[in-house]
């Protein structure tokens, strides 16, 4: 969440960056968490206003590229500001993506980049999850005041955008790592999102052709994938996107005896606590009934670190200093059935 801290660091950049000069060069390293982590809300808005729709934003439903287009819109340093406070300078920004199909005005909503959408767009999106805004929100959106800077406005005409991670990185190395080991790696996706629930139902779907079949590959073989899941909290449990997947998948894959998998954020947070992610095998619902856990009634509640927790399958690696989005892994043991 925002927080005063991050406030602070926001009017300090800012300020940093006043009165530049054509012979300047701004080096911008911008990645995942930013959003958070850099609030400075539009003329009118508090920070408290800020961590109440963005609260309102994570508990929607809403995708990633959603939350951010009403973020950038009741910013004051996103969607494209930062750079152009820069001008005229030039501004080099190195980024590391976080978010599916890598597009810059959604990582950390986009300080330095051109933001095509709109105002009108964010009171779309507010109205289509329900989400109360603030008297001083609605205003800046409705009259238009809060509008990001858009492609093709000179002040940005010096700013330059490179990428140096991604989430297709990530999954590339770890398909060198599952060679190296034996297994034969297929990339389903680095932008796989919905509620994480379903994709978990999905990709169990898949994994259990794959098992049974041979289809559409042969085994032994890991399925990669990444991207950013939502989850819709209707529990009071200690949950995140990817255990909340992963529970999903555990449930939908009923103990098979030769799947196994992880999932986890790459930054090593999975929702708000110290835990990256988790380790389902195929004695996970086994171990949980004979604990006394429901696996259904847990995953009803939002409660994937209670769950795996209580099993000691939580993976906790502690920041890993980077973020390029999800990991999930799903291993698919051979031979085929007869």
């Amino acid at each position: 969440m925002p927080d005063a801290a991050g406030l602070a660091a926001a009017k300090r950049l800012l300020q940093r960056v006043q009165g530049l000069s054509a012979d300047d060069l701004v080096l911008c390293l911008i990645s995942g968490g930013g959003s958070s982590l850099m609030p400075l809300p539009t003329d009118g808005l508090t920070l408290e206003d800020k961590q109440a729709i963005n609260r309102a934003l994570l508990k929607s439903g809403a995708t990633i590229g959603e939350m951010n287009c009403v973020r950038r819109h009741l910013s004051a340093i996103k969607g494209g500001r930062l750079a152009a406070a820069c001008h005229p300078a030039r501004v080099l920004t190195l980024m590391i993506s976080d978010v599916p199909g890598d597009d810059p005005i959604d990582i950390a909503s986009g300080p330095t980049a051109p933001d095509p959408t709109t105002c009108q767009d964010a009171l779309d999106i507010v109205r289509r999850y329900g989400i109360a805004l603030p008297d001083a929100a609605r205003e800046a959106l409705e009259s238009g005041r809060s509008e990001s800077v858009k492609p093709g406005d000179p002040r940005l005409a010096r700013s330059e955008l490179r990428m140096i991670a991604t989430p297709q990185m990530a999954l590339e190395a770890a398909a060198e790592v599952a060679r190296a080991n034996g297994l034969t790696p297929h990339i389903l996706g680095d932008a796989i999102e919905g509620e994480a629930r379903d994709v978990g139902k999905v990709l169990a779907g898949l994994a259990l052709q794959v098992a049974e079949r041979g289809q559409p590959f042969k085994t032994p073989c890991v399925l990669l994938s990444g991207g950013e899941t939502t989850v819709t909290v209707r529990g009071d449990g200690r949950g995140g996107r990817n255990v909340e997947f992963l529970l999903s998948l555990a449930v939908a894959l009923n103990g098979h005896p030769r799947i196994h998998a992880l999932a986890g954020d790459t930054d090593g947070v999975d929702g708000q606590e110290e835990i990256a992610g988790a380790l389902l095998s195929p004695d996970t619902l086994a171990r949980a009934w004979a604990l006394g856990i429901k696996p259904r009634d847990s995953l009803a509640n939002n409660d994937g670190h209670g769950f795996f927790e209580a099993l000691g399958d939580g993976v906790v690696t502690g920041p890993t200093l980077t973020n390029v989005n999800d990991f999930r892994a799903i291993v698919i043991d051979g031979p085929l059935r007869t």
